[in-house]
């Protein structure tokens, strides 16, 4: 029976996350759904979700305080191929470093960096906090039935600028470009929320959960 970790390293109220990610696996039939900060409980994973609030450098932190937590992670996705989704700040540390605060070293498993929003605008506030529509770049299999104006909810005042932009799937307009999802080989993540963006959340949740990269 497959396995879907969300990964709990203390960096984020999981709860949402954990309902919207078992209702889809139970209405799709794709296995079990399980919250951990156990490595070997990873080290099983037939696919790995890493959520995440808050500020890059702390959630980073966070992640590297559990013994052995990280390592496991990255076995499954970089040498186990696992399909992987980050949310929020789990989807910025897979940039190559982030600038919040202080540089700090992200996965680099997506080249890029994560800087502060600045809209073009001085009407539109930072954070970006709230509904926008998605602009699709790029086809994947995890945005089968998502199309340019769909709804996603957004909480963040920092983004990934991506280095390659056939990395970047999809953005949102607040002033300029945003960074909504990003993606290569096994990896996607996300800047929104799935778990609070109602349909479009649903939906890329059940491609995620069907994915066979």
């Amino acid at each position: 029976m497959s396995l879907t970790v969300l990964v709990d390293y203390d960096s984020g109220n999981l709860h949402s996350a954990q309902k919207a990610f078992e209702r889809m696996a139970r209405e799709a039939g794709h296995g079990t759904v399980v919250v951990t900060s156990e490595p070997d409980v990873v080290a099983r994973a037939d696919r790995v979700v890493l959520p995440g609030d808050g500020a890059f450098p702390s959630c980073r932190a966070a992640l590297i305080r559990h013994t052995g937590l990280f390592e496991a992670v990255e076995e499954a996705v970089t040498r186990r191929a696992v399909p992987f989704l980050g949310i929020c700040i789990g989807m910025q540390m897979l940039a190559t470093r982030g600038l919040e605060f202080a540089p700090t070293p992200g996965f680099d498993w997506i080249g890029g960096e994560v800087v502060k929003i600045t809209p073009t605008d001085p009407s539109l506030k930072v954070p970006h906090m709230g509904w926008n529509d998605l602009v699709i770049d790029h086809a994947h299999p995890v945005l089968a039935g998502l199309k340019t104006g769909d709804h996603a909810y957004f909480v963040h005042s920092f983004h990934f600028t991506v280095t390659d932009p056939a990395q970047r799937l999809a953005h949102a307009e607040y002033g300029g470009d945003i960074t909504a999802i990003v993606g290569r080989d096994n990896i996607v993540g996300t800047q929104f929320h799935p778990e609070k963006s109602q349909r479009t959340g649903l939906q890329l949740i059940a491609n995620f959960l069907d994915w066979r990269p």
